[in-house]
């Protein structure tokens, strides 16, 4: 018998790391961008968060319905695959880095 793979679940394999959500673990409602590109996130608490601390924090539990990708050696954040398009990451709304 020959099977056939389970190709809904590639963007999930294609993922570096799926971490585990603790109970208290906040969402990301927004992104921040600067010149278009994604820079950090915004949770749903209000905190903005750079790339590197968004993922540090997801692979602790501390960010829901995320997994974790690199590209270039750059790891990122990105949503798990779902039925629903309306919270994936990039169809959030973007905001600026308030200035320190």
């Amino acid at each position: 018998m020959n099977q056939q793979p389970d190709i809904s679940q590639l963007p999930l394999m294609a993922m570096k790391d799926v971490p585990t959500p603790g109970a208290d673990a906040k969402q990301i409602t927004a992104l921040v961008k600067e010149q278009g590109r994604v820079t950090g996130y915004q949770l749903s608490d209000g905190q903005i968060l750079g790339k590197a601390d968004a993922v540090q924090l997801a692979r602790q539990g501390g960010i829901r319905g995320v997994g974790i990708s690199s590209r270039k050696g750059n790891e990122y954040l990105k949503s798990l695959p779902d039925q629903s398009e309306s919270n994936n990451l990039g169809n959030l709304p973007s905001v600026s880095q308030p200035m320190s």
